[in-house]
């Protein structure tokens, strides 16, 4: 009840304050949590919010198919490619020799930057066994980078004149999460709106393969042996696996568009029921003790794929 009583005011407080509903949902339950706490008689209820985030991961597989990545095109998939190494690579790299941040918190933060912002920070998290805390924490990390280039984005392809697939592509390729860029893209213009969809659903599309990688790398790693694949099956996220049946469903036509909306907005309703819930997670006692030594990795990294990407779109595509 109280995750959907803060779902709801989240949904309607983003259309007033101006701010992604996702980012509201967390702001709300961490506001509860910090100041009247969750009532005891709540928090069961409260704690089921890990099975609405897996739910919305599993239903997200219904809005891509293989068909996604092949309009895209060659160059800007290679464009994608290049962005989405660089980013994991170098978040990873730098959060491991920054201060206050842990190995799988690191990777939490890269899932997030390089592949699709929150549903990448879940989908990891499970793989990674990483704290319901730094879950909150790296999504929270990655809303206030969306909040960031919602704003900034339009105003550079505004001034730059850049042009539909140019701005489209760069979006795609650079923003964190599917809504902000596409969001930018369509206010751009209706091009670019198309190129930022399709080379954002391309992106998503490697969430499968980079939370089986993490998977895989972390439970070798806390078994210290080859890994067999009873282990790696026990540790694995299994909602990955509805999640790319789901896109085997949709790209052989099996899903209607009407079944496609549906769960789209199903997703998005799970996904405030979630993030209500991770919000009660955060304790800002917590987070001083980790600084902003994350935000400032993502901004630093996010910066650079940003500026990068953008010059490479512009002669490939300009």
């Amino acid at each position: 009840m109280l995750l959907c009583v803060g779902a709801v005011t989240a949904y309607g407080l983003s259309s007033v304050v101006g701010t992604n509903e996702l980012l509201v949902a967390i702001g709300l339950g961490t506001v509860v949590a910090n100041t009247v706490g969750v009532p005891d008689w709540s928090r069961a209820g409260v704690e089921t919010h890990g099975v609405w985030l897996a739910a919305g991961i599993v239903l997200l597989g219904g809005s891509l198919t293989v068909g996604d990545i092949v309009r895209v095109g060659a160059d800007a998939l290679v464009l994608l490619a290049g962005a989405v190494t660089l980013t994991l690579v170098g978040v990873e790299l730098v959060a491991r020799n920054a201060d206050g941040i842990g190995e799988r918190f690191g990777s939490l933060l890269a899932a997030g930057t390089g592949i699709c912002g929150v549903s990448a920070v879940v989908a990891v998290g499970g793989a990674v066994s990483a704290r319901e805390t730094q879950i909150a924490y790296a999504a929270g990390v990655v809303l206030l980078m969306d909040a960031i280039t919602i704003v900034v984005y339009p105003i550079v392809g505004a001034t730059l004149d850049l042009s539909g697939p140019v701005f489209g592509v760069w979006a795609g390729v650079s923003m964190l999460s599917t809504g902000p860029a596409i969001a930018v893209g369509f206010a751009h213009s209706e091009t670019a709106g198309q190129w930022a969809t399709m080379t954002k659903l391309a992106r998503n599309a490697l969430i499968g393969v980079v939370a089986l990688g993490y998977a895989s790398y972390y439970t070798r790693y806390q078994s210290d042996t080859s890994g067999s694949l009873r282990l790696m099956w026990a540790n694995f996220p299994k909602f990955v696996l509805g999640f790319l049946i789901l896109v085997a469903l949709a790209s052989v036509g099996v899903l209607s568009p009407e079944q496609q909306t549906s769960m789209s907005n199903a997703v998005n309703w799970l996904f405030l029921l979630a993030f209500v819930g991770l919000g009660t997670e955060i304790r800002v006692a917590d987070l001083r003790e980790t600084g902003v030594a994350p935000a400032l990795v993502v901004l630093a990294v996010m910066l650079t794929v940003s500026v990068l990407s953008l010059t490479a779109a512009t002669v490939i595509l300009g």
